[in-house]
C-alpha cells in the first residue's frame, strides 16, 4: 500500500497548552510588545530572553544556560518555547520535568543523554520525490487509543494540496498525521511531504496575516504537486542514534527506551560531521527545557554541568518556582535547590504573576487557538477569575464552558456554570478544611 494516496478532506485542530507561541514578541530594537508572537506581558523577562537569544546566535552562551524563576503559571515554559522559536521554526524543543529522571526505564545519566540528543537537530538537504503545495483542506481522522478508550489519537489524515498549476487530494497514515499536528499545520500553509519516507516539512504560509499569529510569508508553489526537488528536513541526533542502533530508521518509532552505547553515538557523531563537511547537512542546536529543576539530584546537576561544555550540546534552560530548598541527595540548602557551581553557569531570568489585562488577552488567544467562540462578557469574567485564582484555572475553564455552550458561543453564564462544577485550589482547600472541622 503506498504511503500517500488520493481521497477527500476537512480541518485540523491543535490545542496543546503552548501551541500559540511563535516567538518572544520583540520589535527590531529588542523591546517587548505587550502582545506579540502569542506572548502577553512579562515584558522584562521577554526582553532578557531576547538578549539571551542574541548571545546564543553570537555563540557566546557556550558552556552556560538559563534559569527561569517565578511562581507557578507565570509563563516560564512559554518563554523557553519562545526562545526556541526565535532561533528557528525547525529548532528542536524538548521539555522534561526534573522528576521524570527517576521514573524512566533507563538510568539517570542515560535519560539525560537521550534528552540532550533529542534537542540537537541535523538539517539535511537532498533531492527527493515530494508532494509540495498549499494546504486547501485538511481532515485528521481519529480513533480510540488501544490502551485508553477515553483518549482519541490520530489514525489517518486527508489533505488537499494545490499549486498554481495542479491540485491533488492525498491520504496519509498515522505518522504523517502526528507530524502535521505537532507542526500546527493549518489551511493556507505550504508544506512538503517526502513521498517515500513520509517526512513533513513546513515551508510557510500564503495567507496575509495580522496580529500575533505571524508565519513566514511565501508564494504559492508552481508546477505539479508531485515533483522532484531539494527536500530539507530536520532529524535529531537521538533519532539517528536509535536508527543506527537498530539498523532501521523506522525502528525509532518502536523504541522502548533501551540504553544506547557510547560507540553507537560516536559513530553517529562522526557520520554527522562528515555530512556537514560535505555540505549535505547543518547542525541545529535546540533547546532542552527542564521544568521543576529543583527535583534533580546532585548527580544529575554534575552530569549537566559537564555536558554543557561538550562540543555537541543544546541550549539548556532550567525552571523552578522554589526559593531556598535542599539540594536533592544532600543535606545542603541552596538557592532554588541548585548547587552553587551550577548556578554560576546560569543567567537568571525572573517572571512575575500575570495581571488582569494580561490574563484577558491570554484567554482570547487560547479561545482563538482552541476555536472557541466567546463573548466579551465571558472573557472579562474569566479574567476576573484568573486574577483572583490563577491564569491556569481561567484557561482551564474555557473547554468545559464550551461544552456547556453546546457548540455555540460561550457566554458569562456558561463560565459561571463551569466554575460551579470545577473548583479552584482555594475553594477546594476551604471545603475540605470545613468538612474536617465538622467531623472534629
Amino acid at each position: 500500500m503506498p504511503l500517500v494516496e488520493e481521497v477527500t478532506k476537512r480541518s485540523i485542530e491543535r490545542i496543546s497548552m503552548h501551541s500559540h507561541i511563535k516567538g518572544l514578541g520583540l520589535d527590531e530594537n529588542g523591546r517587548a510588545k505587550f502582545m506579540g508572537d502569542g506572548m502577553v506581558g512579562q515584558v522584562k523577562a521577554r526582553e532578557a530572553a531576547g538578549i539571551a537569544v542574541e548571545l546564543i546566535k553570537r555563540g557566546k552562551l557556550a558552556g552556560k544556560g538559563i534559569l527561569l524563576v517565578g511562581p507557578t503559571g507565570s509563563g516560564k515554559t512559554a518563554i523557553a518555547m519562545g526562545i526556541a522559536r526565535e532561533l528557528g521554526e525547525d529548532v528542536p524543543f524538548v521539555q522534561i520535568a526534573g522528576s521524570e529522571i527517576y521514573s524512566a526505564e533507563v538510568n539517570k545519566t542515560e535519560f539525560l543523554k537521550q534528552a540532550m540528543r533529542r534537542a540537537i537537530g541535523v538539517r539535511i538537504s537532498e533531492e527527493r520525490k515530494v508532494y509540495e503545495g498549499e494546504v486547501r483542506k485538511i481532515d485528521v481522522h481519529r480513533s480510540k487509543h488501544p490502551l485508553n478508550p477515553y483518549v482519541e489519537i490520530p489514525d489517518s489524515v486527508v489533505i488537499d494540496l494545490r499549486t498554481k498549476d495542479d491540485e491533488r487530494t492525498i491520504r496519509a497514515g498515522r505518522e504523517i498525521a502526528y507530524q502535521l499536528i505537532e507542526m500546527g499545520v493549518e489551511e493556507g500553509d505550504v508544506i512538503q511531504i517526502d513521498a517515500e519516507t513520509g517526512r513533513v516539512s513546513k515551508v510557510g504560509t500564503t495567507r496575509e496575516e495580522e496580529g500575533i499569529f505571524l508565519k513566514r510569508k511565501v508564494n504559492l508553489p508552481s508546477g505539479p504537486v508531485l515533483k522532484i526537488k531539494e527536500f530539507t528536513y530536520t532529524v535529531t541526533l537521538h533519532d539517528l542514534d536509535v536508527a543506527n542502533a537498530r539498523g532501521n530508521i523506522f525502528g525509532l518509532l518502536f523504541s522502548t527506551g533501551a540504553e544506547i552505547s557510547d560507540e553507537v553515538r560516536q559513530r553517529v557523531d562522526e557520520t554527522v560531521k562528515k555530512w556537514i563537511e560535505d555540505g549535505r547537512a547543518v547542525l541545529v542546536p535546540g533547546v532542552l527545557f527542564i521544568d521543576e529543576c529543583h527535583m534533580l539530584d546532585i548527580e544529575a546537576f554534575s552530569f549537566l554541568a559537564r555536558a554543557m561544555e561538550g562540543e555537541l550540546a543544546p541550549i539548556l534552560i532550567l525552571a523552578t518556582n522554589r526559593g531556598r530548598t535542599t539540594i536533592r541527595g544532600t543535606d545542603i540548602e541552596a538557592p532554588h535547590g541548585i548547587p552553587i557551581d551550577m548556578l554560576d553557569r546560569l543567567l537568571i531570568i525572573n517572571t512575575e504573576p500575570y495581571g488582569k489585562d494580561e490574563i484577558r488577552e491570554i484567554v482570547k488567544i487560547r479561545a482563538r487557538e482552541e476555536r472557541i467562540e466567546i463573548s466579551d462578557e465571558a472573557v472579562e469574567r474569566l479574567a476576573e477569575l484568573g486574577e483572583k485564582t490563577s491564569l491556569r484555572y481561567a484557561v482551564q475553564l474555557l473547554a468545559p464552558a464550551s461544552v456547556l455552550a453546546r457548540g455555540g458561543r460561550v457566554e458569562e453564564e456558561h463560565v459561571e456554570k463551569a466554575r460551579e462544577y470545577f473548583a479552584d485550589l482555594k475553594r477546594s482547600i476551604e471545603l475540605v478544611e470545613k468538612l474536617e472541622g465538622m467531623l472534629r
